[in-house]
């Protein structure tokens, strides 16, 4: 019987391959731009979903990575460097450095000791960016010129690069899911219900999470580099610690250790904000308790609404 999962999946992706066809009926660009960016926050949340719902590794700073992987590639233009491929190249290699690091010392700590020193990473790599007055500093980095591909504008603002993030967020995706299926997965899910019978097994557990974190990282750092095309702007504010508490927000409402829980709640929280933002000023007063009953009523995320559920049998 296929996975359930797939087929919550295929209609998701199914829907945002067809969006294209339908939204001119509705206003192509004011529409297109809100579902890219919601792609955006999909992808970033399902790498962060692999370090919580996956490893139990609960992290407050993982924007971090989308601020230095939108930076790198904001650097990487104002260098002269336009061709994605080689912007993406770069984007890799910083994020993965930094990930490799930080995650080097983070993880040799774990629970809240964890997610303190995540916090302070990321706190330092935003003063770190806040700091480039050549950049922007605090203001940001508008940016006059934007990637191509082969001089091509096919991965610039517009359709084409719609099906670019939606590519992206589909081999995120699948690779997550395959990830997760193989046996790099269950050591992970096992060290996170009990990292010291792991150990006894055999397992490197600190190595198995040191490659899960750089491997959220990288994809949060595709994440950056993407949002960088799609907004023409970069700012420190990217890597804020409030940032990485809406992607935590994105996971756990969605539903924790579902690709389908990240994108759905990353959709969610965007068409909230934008409807409710539309409707009143202060649309947070009605977004606060919104979330609070969602996480009462739904415990297991918007993803388990689409779960199978048991059939109770009548006692004999």
């Amino acid at each position: 019987m296929m996975d359930r999962s797939l087929i919550v999946a295929g209609c998701i992706f199914g829907l945002l391959l067809a969006l294209p066809i339908l939204l001119p009926v509705f206003g192509a660009g004011y529409l297109t731009g809100l579902i890219i960016k919601a792609m955006l926050l999909a992808i970033a949340a399902i790498s962060l979903d692999l370090l919580i719902g996956h490893g139990g590794m609960v992290s407050l700073g993982h924007a971090a990575f989308v601020g230095v992987g939108a930076y790198a590639a904001a650097i990487g233009l104002e260098s002269g460097i336009e061709n994605i491929l080689v912007l993406l190249l770069i984007t890799l290699a910083v994020t993965g450095l930094v990930a490799l690091v930080t995650g080097t010392l983070a993880l040799r700590t774990s629970g809240v000791y964890f997610l303190m020193i995540t916090l302070a990473f990321g706190q330092m790599i935003y003063f770190t960016l806040t700091s480039l007055a050549a950049y922007g500093g605090d203001d940001g980095l508008t940016l006059w010129s934007l990637a191509t591909l082969f001089g091509s504008d096919v991965v610039q603002n517009g359709g084409g690069l719609y099906y670019v993030v939606l590519g992206t967020l589909l081999a995120t995706w699948w690779g997550i899911y395959r990830l997760s299926r193989a046996r790099f997965g269950r050591v992970l899910r096992a060290a996170r219900d009990n990292s010291e019978r792991a150990e006894v097994m055999g397992f490197p557990v600190r190595r198995y999470r040191l490659v899960a974190y750089v491997i959220a990282a990288l994809i949060a750092g595709v994440s950056g580099l993407l949002l960088v095309q799609h907004a023409e702007f970069v700012s420190p504010a990217l890597a804020a610690w409030q940032r990485s508490g809406d992607l935590i927000v994105v996971v756990v409402l969605g539903g924790l250790a579902s690709r389908n829980g990240a994108i759905l709640g990353a959709f969610f929280i965007v068409i909230v904000e934008e409807v409710l933002g539309s409707f009143i000023h202060e649309w947070r007063l009605i977004y606060g308790p919104l979330l609070v009953l969602l996480v009462l009523f739904a415990k297991g995320g918007l993803s388990d609404l689409f779960a199978a559920k048991p059939v109770r049998r009548a006692a004999q």
